[in-house]
């Protein structure tokens, strides 16, 4: 049996070694995150977290509040008024995947930006949108962002831009409202949270509203909702 010169065998292994850090580096580049977050407000924190935690690139919404002055407030306490604070979510995304202005193009399509009394059917100004930014780079994007809704929708939209505040999660009873099981009561009579969000959704009117407003830019309403 013929041997391979030791010398072409430490090519040989110096090549492969090569190859394999190549590829491991690769791989790296495939599977790295830039993991972000963004705090937006859209009336109902239950819509928006039902909304974007379908959309590729998001990796956790939590729903919660921000913007006011009592710290880590009740929902009871936002919803009596007061504090200060709008109905948030707190999204964590992949900017890899899903770019902050993609996020933001998203969030405004899900929304009515010309309302500045709140959001569909829930009225007053804890129920407000805004978008909350960290950064003048953000604040720049966002701004952009609202520019393009103006022209698209051929209105001024009334959404603010506002510097980044506190966020604090919302009671655990808030979380995946639309996704859960339990029972609770309500005008319609005993109902899992699931049902009674689909049953809210569409007494609040809000995808009939934001198909009239964005058509078929609308990228979180069923088609024919109006």
């Amino acid at each position: 049996m013929s041997r391979i010169p030791l010398k072409t065998s430490a090519k040989a292994l110096a090549l492969s070694a090569a190859l394999l850090a190549a590829l491991a580096m690769q791989s790296g580049r495939a599977h790295a995150q830039d993991l972000r977050t963004a705090v937006v407000a859209g009336g109902c924190f239950w819509c928006v977290e039902a909304d974007f935690e379908r959309v590729p690139g998001v990796v956790e919404v939590v729903s919660g509040f921000a913007g006011g002055t009592v710290p880590d407030p009740s929902y009871d306490q936002v919803v009596a008024g007061g504090t200060g604070h709008l109905e948030v979510v707190q999204i964590t995304y992949d900017a890899t995947i899903l770019p902050y202005d993609q996020l933001l193009h998203l969030f405004l399509r899900s929304i009515d930006p010309l309302d500045a009394g709140g959001q569909f059917c829930d009225r007053g100004a804890n129920y407000a949108s805004a978008i909350f930014v960290e950064t003048a780079q953000d604040r720049r994007t966002a701004e952009a962002a609202l520019a393009r809704a103006s022209r698209d929708l051929g209105q001024q939209v009334v959404t603010p831009v506002r510097n980044a505040a506190p966020f604090y999660p919302a009671e655990a009873y808030h979380q995946d409202y639309y996704l859960s099981g339990d029972v609770i009561l309500t005008r319609f009579g005993p109902r899992r949270k699931s049902v009674a969000y689909g049953l809210y959704r569409d007494a609040c009117g809000r995808d009939e509203r934001v198909e009239q407003l964005w058509g078929a830019d609308a990228p979180f309403v069923p088609r024919g909702a109006g």
